[in-house]
């Protein structure tokens, strides 16, 4: 059997230097506000893997009105939503992940952002693409006033 889940997350900047993207760390003028690490690309994907397998979403497994997830890496998030989703007969098959944001620019960190990815996800890269977009500077991510991430995953029955 083969399943299909979306993903979708957002966060608004707020202070510090630097953003946490697809696992990886990105020098910015700004940081943002979330209970996690607020990594918008792997909180995607654990909404889309967990989607995917009928598990509900991120917000029903880790609330942020647990005080013990107050900064969490999202890598052991992804984590605990790839094992559930193993727990309940499916594998990883690929995910395309779509990062939306007028700022930072991404481009030169795509690479290692698939690579962190891929070795969160236990897979080979090729089972990972990522692209970023604009809004052409319409809406909320248009006056940069933070990011948001899609992701689409497929899983298999084991």
């Amino acid at each position: 059997m083969i399943r299909i889940g979306h993903g979708f997350d957002v966060h608004a900047f707020g202070p510090g230097d630097f953003v946490v993207l697809g696992g990886v760390k990105i020098p910015y003028e700004r940081g943002v506000v979330a209970h996690s690490d607020g990594d918008v690309v792997l909180h995607a994907l654990c909404d889309a893997l967990l989607g995917a397998a009928g598990l509900g979403d991120i917000g029903e497994h880790f609330p942020d009105s647990d005080a013990a997830l107050q900064g969490v890496n999202s890598a052991e998030l992804l984590g605990q939503c790839l094992a559930e989703v193993a727990r309940h007969g499916y594998q990883f098959g690929n995910a395309d992940i779509t990062l939306v944001a007028q700022q930072p620019k991404v481009q030169a960190h795509k690479p290692a952002m698939r690579e962190a990815i891929a070795r969160l996800l236990n897979c080979p890269e090729s089972a990972v693409n990522i692209k970023a977009t604009t809004t052409e500077k319409l809406g909320y991510l248009g006056r940069a006033e933070g990011l948001a991430a899609h992701a689409v995953v497929l899983l298999t029955s084991k």
